[in-house]
Order: C-alpha cells, then structure tokens, then sequence
C-alpha cells in the first residue's frame, strides 16, 4: 500500500513538475528589465524568453516579436533553447513511462520483480529532466545576478530575474522528487 502511494505521488509531482517545465519553456520572462536609477515613473517593461523578446508599455499593450535569426543568437541561448526542448521531451516519456509503471505494476505481489522496470525508467529519466532543466535556469540567474551588479554594465541593460526561471526552479526541484519517489520504489 505505501508503495502504491509513493508511486502515485511521485506521477503527480512529475505531472507537475513536467508541466512547469513545458511553461518555463515557453515564457518569454527569463529576463525582465530593471529599474536601479531613482525614476519611479515606468513606461516600459523588457522581457527577454528564450523563443522571443517582448515590450509592455504602461501595461497596457504588449507587443512580442520572436527571434528573426536562429543563427544570429549567441550561443548560450541556442544551447539553453536545447536542453529546454531536451528537457521537456524527456518530462513527457518520464511522466509516460510513470503512467505505465503504475498501471504495469502487478496487485499483491511482493519481493524484487513486484515494481516494474518502466518505474526505475521514470525515476531515471525525471531525475535527468530536473537536472536538464536545472542547468539552463540557474545558469541565466547566475549571469544575471552577475551583470546586475557588474559596475560597467549600463543601467538600461541590466535585468532581474523573471517568471519563468522560479518556475523552472520549482519545476526541477518537482522532477528531481518525483525521480527519488521512483528510484525509492525500485530500490
């Protein structure tokens, strides 16, 4: 019976846990712009993604354009667009793979063979999705929190951190539990 509960909660941390990363993903606000200077009166607001840049002006209009040049982007973001895809293909065959170990594992049975291999094949692939995950968002926390406070970074591009990266971080921190809940199984 805890089993069973266990692997119940590890599907629904990794439900979630996926869906985070596919909306970390997706949001435009991994970079959002930052006010330092004394002026409290804001027009406008950057947010930077990793598929577009987009503008709101006084909150009322936002206007979005997406990347003209997959080729003209530098390539950390090329590479972080990558692992992010990685990562949310491999959160939906991990959160697969959990759907069929719960369903696969035989009623009542007990000793080694009674959980499923597509249990530890979840577990295995939600604690590489968390860490898939987890590399690009703190790697951008970081250099934001590094160019924030880099004095010979002009006031106009320095940037806070957005949305989109706590939600990646409490998406990884889902998968990276979901993946122990699965392992524990196994073991």
């Amino acid at each position: 019976m805890a089993r069973c509960v266990l692997h119940i909660a590890g599907l629904i941390l990794g439900g979630v846990g996926m869906v985070g990363t596919l909306a970390a993903t997706a949001m435009p606000q991994w970079r959002v712009s930052a006010y330092v200077d004394g002026n409290i009166v804001v027009f406008e607001t950057v947010w930077e993604g990793l598929w577009m840049d987009c503008i709101s002006q006084l909150g009322l209009r936002l206007q979005c354009k997406f990347y003209d040049s997959v080729l003209a982007l530098p390539p950390p973001l090329e590479a972080f667009r990558a692992l992010m895809c990685l990562a949310a293909a491999l959160a939906v065959a991990a959160f697969l793979a959990a759907i069929a170990g719960v369903t696969y594992t035989p009623r009542g049975k007990r000793g080694p063979g009674a959980v499923s291999t597509f249990v530890l094949a979840a577990g295995a692939a939600f604690l590489l999705t968390g860490t898939l995950v987890l590399i690009p968002v703190s790697w951008t926390g970081g250099s934001i929190v590094r160019d924030f406070y880099d004095p010979e970074v002009p006031v106009p591009l320095k940037r806070e951190l957005g949305a989109a990266l706590y939600v990646g971080w409490g998406s990884a921190a889902l998968l990276l539990a979901a993946g122990a809940m699965h392992c524990h199984c196994w073991c």
